[in-house]
């Protein structure tokens, strides 16, 4: 299975369907809530979105689907990267509620090789995310840098590698 690709691999205008999708839940909702300290209402009290918002029910919170979406996109964007250099945009679309399934996919942009070492190179990309029935949730744009094949190569092999088991 892919982990990722090397400079080389990508092409300006592919297109990578992520798969899994993910059925959000409301555990995953307000675990991610509490991990993060966002205690705000809207996500974490029922009655209160039910009473106090146009949406009537409680509303996952936003950056829990960019960073699911991020997760979804490591094997086939930046499972090879040697650093995530800037998120250029965030733009939550539409809401997103417990039982959604979200989906994503991204896209190549653009790609230049570093100025500096000529061993890597810059892939800049968009990921949309879509709920099941085909709603644009999330799209962002962010600039990986990647390594070249040569990279690869001085390091004896893909990295992150699958470790040796003891037998």
């Amino acid at each position: 299975m892919r982990f990722g690709r090397t400079y080389e691999e990508f092409e300006v205008g592919a297109v990578y369907r992520h798969w899994p999708g993910k059925t959000v839940t409301e555990y995953d909702d307000h675990l991610f809530c509490l991990l993060t300290m966002n205690h705000h209402p809207l996500h974490l009290d029922a009655h209160y979105a039910e009473q106090a918002t146009e949406f009537g029910r409680n509303v996952v919170v936003g950056n829990y689907i960019y960073s699911l979406l991020l997760g979804m996109s490591v094997p086939d964007v930046s499972g090879q990267a040697i650093a995530n250099l800037e998120v250029e945009s965030l733009k939550h679309v539409a809401p997103t509620f417990h039982g959604d399934t979200v989906y994503g996919e991204t896209s190549v942009l653009g790609k230049w090789l570093s100025k500096s070492k000529s061993d890597r190179g810059v892939v800049e990309v968009e990921t949309r995310g879509y709920k099941q029935d085909g709603t644009l949730v999330c799209v962002f744009r962010r600039k990986v840098l990647v390594p070249a094949r040569s990279y690869v190569a001085k390091r004896g092999g893909e990295q992150p590698g699958r470790p040796e088991t003891a037998r």
